[in-house]
């Protein structure tokens, strides 16, 4: 389990007067502080400063707490409390939802704050997970949403990438159609919509494979779904 004791919390918060506060208070009870003022900016310093905890701000200057919250979610189940001055229910509910585990109004008690946080890091696991995966010759940055092929850049549009995501986290395993239907188009598909899986997986192999017509990295399933493919690491 996690302990309180000199857990280290990254704050991803636009306003300085804020972030001095929380840095302040949270130092004085043993806390290490990581700080970002922006959320492309957060996004870098969860996937390299291996935060405990991250307290974040939803009104960010470049892209939205929510795009930032959603982002980290997609490698690690840390614990991320929501600080912001939004108090409509559907915003506490949106980032709930998305993946927050709590949510604190401004202007807030510092007192319960930390408490929060205590409380939080108490609940939390050991369970962190790597922000890059490497498969082989493939390499799949989660926090840059980035591609690598035996060290190139490879462009992706974001379903393809949505996709490949989703099977390279899942290597090895038969991800159905409908799981894969679900998971990057949402709610709003039909079974029949199946071949546009077709399209896109065969778009992947163009980008990923020497001869698309013998994968090497996704396997198909017949009448079931995909596999990505375990990779051999590089010697």
């Amino acid at each position: 389990m996690t302990t309180t004791n000199g857990a280290r919390i990254l704050i991803v918060d636009d306003e300085p007067q804020i972030r001095k506060l929380l840095k302040v208070t949270l130092k004085a009870h043993g806390f290490d502080i990581l700080e970002a003022e922006a959320g492309e900016a957060g996004v870098y310093q969860a996937s390299i400063g291996h935060p405990d905890l991250i307290v974040l701000d939803l009104g960010l200057p470049d892209v939205s707490g929510m795009e930032v919250l959603k982002r980290i979610r997609e490698w690690t189940s840390i614990p991320i409390i929501v600080l912001t001055a939004k108090e409509r229910e559907e915003d506490k509910i949106a980032a709930l939802d998305s993946g927050a585990d709590d949510y604190v109004t401004k202007p807030f008690g510092m007192g319960e704050l930390v408490a929060r946080i205590r409380v939080a890091l108490r609940h939390a696991g050991n369970a962190k997970s790597e922000p890059v995966l490497h498969l082989g010759r493939l390499v799949i940055d989660l926090a840059q949403r980035l591609v690598e092929l035996d060290g190139n850049r490879v462009k992706l549009t974001p379903t393809e990438y949505e996709l490949l995501k989703i099977l390279a986290s899942h290597a090895g395993k038969v991800i159905t159609q409908r799981q894969l239907l679900q998971q990057v188009w949402g709610g709003h598909h039909h079974e029949s919509d199946s071949h546009y899986l077709r399209i896109y997986i065969g778009h992947l192999r163009k980008k990923l494979e020497e001869d698309p017509t013998r994968p090497t990295f996704i396997e198909t399933e017949p009448g079931i779904g995909y596999r990505f493919l375990l990779q051999e690491p590089l010697g």
